[in-house]
Parts: structure tokens; sequence; C-alpha cells
């Protein structure tokens, strides 16, 4: 293993190393440069130091217990409803086109 990914320590691309603050796109730059295992050791530290935020959970909890579970309910019920899964992707897709 090169020396700049050893024992947890991460030497930054040259272009990176001359200041200590990074705006979100560049942190993200910076990172997309490390190999796979350091940037999902990055990625589930970051997860990790994210508190909790304990409305959004309950909104969350609310919504599946009474919306998502309604739609279910409504789509087991009446099958004809379903949208096919290409559709979908293809709805997706569309609106990822539209944002650039």
């Amino acid at each position: 293993m090169p020396e700049c990914f050893r024992q947890d320590r991460v030497t930054l691309p040259p272009a990176y190393t001359w200041r200590m603050s990074f705006s979100a796109s560049e942190f993200y730059e910076a990172g997309i440069s490390l190999p796979a295992s350091v940037r999902t050791d990055v990625a589930l530290r970051l997860l990790r130091s994210v508190e909790p935020d304990d409305q959004f959970t309950a909104d969350a909890e609310r919504w599946l217990r009474t919306e998502a579970a309604a739609a279910y309910d409504e789509l087991k019920a009446d099958p004809s409803s379903e949208i096919p899964v290409e559709d979908v992707k293809a709805r997706f897709a569309e609106k990822w086109a539209a944002r650039s």
C-alpha cells in the first residue's frame, strides 16, 4: 500500500495541500481522487458524524405508516394502477437530464 494511505493517513493531491478549508465541491473532488477503500472509510466516518434528526426520523416514520402504507394497500387492491419500472426509470432520467 502506498505510503500516503497507511495508518489512516491520506496525502491530498498537490492542488489541495496549500489551504485548510474547502468548499463542498472541492472536498468532493479531493475525496473522489482517493482509492475506493479509502473513500468508503471516509464516507462511513462522515455519516457517523451526523447527528440524527429526531424530527426527520419522526416525520419519516409517520410517512411510512400513513402515506406509503396507503399507497401500498391501494396498489395491492388494484394492480392495474401499477407503473412499469421502465417508465419510472425514464421519468427519473428525464428529470435528471433537465437538471443540467
